[in-house]
């Protein structure tokens, strides 16, 4: 397995530091606001890295943080009258729920920064001991960014061709520009802790660096995020750990692509600004997750409704496929010998998966996934036409088994399509009127309505027929006529 590692900007061969076990944190949000669908699409990418991690039959640990302490959370606090900690417990909850919503997998660990005070407190202390930090009289701590030789290992920026307040926050106490602050001394009306220098609550590079080496230990497998955490977020959490413990936090580092709207930044003043919610309030999970797989998670992401819209029709087709192989399967004759049509399409089987597995086995190409997915259901689509009356259940429902299968690794559910859509019980009144039904399964009344309308049109009697077909169509249905025979169906 490939994986591109950020800090040696090529793909390299996956290597566990334990064999057969992945240890795996990814930074989460600011809970200060709905997140937007560009955070939406890194916990997507990383969600569908770790189920294609266990898939291959890792044993994954899977750590995300909560930053529950940042100016911006005071900030919003602030201009809404509020406590910090009640904007960031709503924010958080609101986090957990669009998670849930999206089908992203729960963390195995989810530290909350306030909680985890005493690691980031411990971690800077070392740091001032190994000569990497220094305290100012403000009460504010700070990483000494020249202490440590390897800065910039990550980011490949040099300190040097940088100029003094670009990106850095420039303040009289630091020893230098590029300094960063480890712990900040308390203002009035903000949260803060005792410490060794006073109250005062941390700095945002120092959550996660602690979290980790407490949570996981250092170094971890891998460390993921936005490719816009690259530097300088990452870039000083590296940096702390190399300082503190003399070892890597992480082994292999990961970024995910930006995400443009319409070819354009989204951003607020433009009015292309949508959050997580307010697009999952208008399409399902499975459609947006299938919109933002068709890129590799390395690449940027041009989003736009249109195309959004496209995702709905070609899951359609997926969950369409599911369900006629089902329905097939489940109508067709007895098995008669495998014939060489289905040999053929066995083969098509194993190799989409052989596909499928050689495309995310490269960085995680999902792009690559889905065509492999396309394409066994086109070649079931085919199947099904070719092989008319004499379908082999075996292998349909085998074709069946592994589209929903090689999906649920990218987190996208076609299983519910082997269920199919539940009838309207108005069928019941409608097959007593055209073929004598007097039962009261919608299921019954739909085979019992397909069956008078097939007399019907053996008999030429097209009026009856036609009535039938207006009938279903009133209550949102449409009949298909299938190889294996006709069937009802929602109308999309």
């Amino acid at each position: 397995m490939l994986v591109y590692n950020s800090q040696a900007h090529r793909k390299q061969e996956f290597t566990t530091i334990e064999p057969g076990k992945v240890r795996m944190y990814v930074c989460g949000p600011t809970v200060y606001d709905q997140i937007h669908i560009g955070n939406a699409r890194t916990f997507l990418s990383f969600d569908v890295i770790r189920r294609y991690l266990m898939y291959k039959g890792y044993e994954v640990t899977f750590a995300q943080n909560l930053t529950d302490v940042d100016d911006k959370i005071i900030n919003r606090a602030n201009e809404q009258g509020r406590t910090a900690s009640e904007v960031a417990e709503e924010f958080s909850a609101a986090f957990i729920e669009q998670m849930h919503r999206f089908n992203v997998m729960d963390p195995d660990i989810r530290p909350r920064a306030t909680r985890e005070i005493e690691a980031m407190q411990e971690m800077i202390l070392t740091l001032i001991d190994n000569g990497n930090a220094y305290a100012v009289p403000s009460g504010d701590v700070y990483f000494s960014v020249r202490s440590d030789s390897s800065y910039g290992i990550l980011s490949g920026r040099d300190l040097d061709q940088l100029r003094a307040g670009e990106r850095v926050e420039v303040n009289d106490e630091k020893r230098d520009p590029f300094d960063f602050a480890l712990w900040k001394a308390a203002k009035p009306g903000e949260p803060s802790w005792p410490s060794p220098w006073g109250e005062g609550r941390p700095g945002w590079h120092t959550e996660c660096c602690a979290m980790i080496h407490r949570h996981l230990g250092t170094p971890i497998d891998i460390h993921g995020g936005g490719a816009d955490l690259i530097f300088p977020h990452h870039e000083n959490e590296t940096a702390q750990a190399m300082c503190a413990w003399h070892a890597p936090l992480a082994n292999y580092w990961m970024h995910g692509g930006m995400l443009q709207i319409n070819e354009e930044k989204m951003s607020k003043s433009l009015g292309n600004f949508y959050t997580l919610k307010e697009v999952l309030d208008r399409y399902s999970a499975n459609a947006v997750r299938l919109l933002m797989l068709q890129t590799h998670y390395r690449a940027p992401l041009d989003f736009s409704f249109d195309r959004l819209d496209g995702a709905v029709s070609s899951l359609d087709r997926l969950l369409n496929c599911v369900k006629n192989l089902r329905w097939a399967a489940d109508n067709a004759p007895q098995d008669g010998e495998f014939s060489d049509l289905d040999r053929s399409f066995a083969g098509a089987i194993d190799a989409a998966r052989a596909d499928f597995v050689a495309q995310m086995d490269d960085d995680f190409n999902t792009a690559g996934g889905v065509a492999a997915i396309f394409g066994l259901a086109n070649a079931a689509n085919k199947y099904l036409a070719d092989a008319g009356e004499n379908i082999t259940t075996s292998v349909t429902l085998r074709a069946a088994d592994t589209l929903c299968e090689l999906a649920d690794v990218l987190g996208i559910n076609l299983a519910d399509a082997s269920a199919g859509s539940e009838l309207p019980a108005e069928l019941v009144a409608l097959a007593a009127q055209h073929a004598g039904y007097e039962g009261t399964s919608p299921d019954e009344a739909a085979e019992a309505l397909l069956a008078a309308r097939q007399a019907a049109r053996k008999e030429r009697n097209w009026a009856v027929a036609d009535a039938i077909r207006d009938a279903v169509t009133a209550l949102g249905l449409v009949i298909e006529d299938t190889a294996a025979g006709a069937r009802l169906r929602l109308a999309k």
